[in-house]
């Protein structure tokens, strides 16, 4: 791989629609020992397009993270139960922010800077 997450502060986490299915919904709810019902209410949404997303809150990085990203150690608090699509992110060997952001990092010399948005 060409990228290492724990050296991110979660971009992906930021993205406003992390698309849920009903076997992640599932498998989440499992993972809190919740009814699917109970769990859709408290932590979905569904957006205009139909389908289900992560509920988010503020961030002081970004302007908003998935509702499950712990904002202090930066990571995610469901990586077992993770839903699908995040699962298969980047979606191959390399992560476009992960080069951009340690070019960032090497060019600033300063292995903790976050561009900002």
């Amino acid at each position: 791989m060409a990228y290492d997450c724990s050296k991110c502060p979660g971009y992906c986490c930021s993205y406003d629609h992390i698309h849920v299915t009903e076997n992640d919904a599932r498998r989440l709810a499992k993972h809190f020992d919740m009814k699917e019902q109970d769990f859709s209410l408290r932590y979905l949404k569904v957006v205009p397009e139909g389908y289900s997303v992560l509920r988010h809150r503020k961030d002081h990085i970004y302007k908003s993270m998935c509702v499950f990203f712990d904002q202090e150690e930066r990571r995610c608090t469901v990586y077992k139960a993770r839903p699908h699509v995040c699962r298969s992110y980047p979606n191959g060997n390399t992560c476009g922010y992960y080069s951009f952001i340690k070019f960032e990092r090497e060019h600033q010399d300063d292995q903790e800077f976050i561009p900002s948005a």
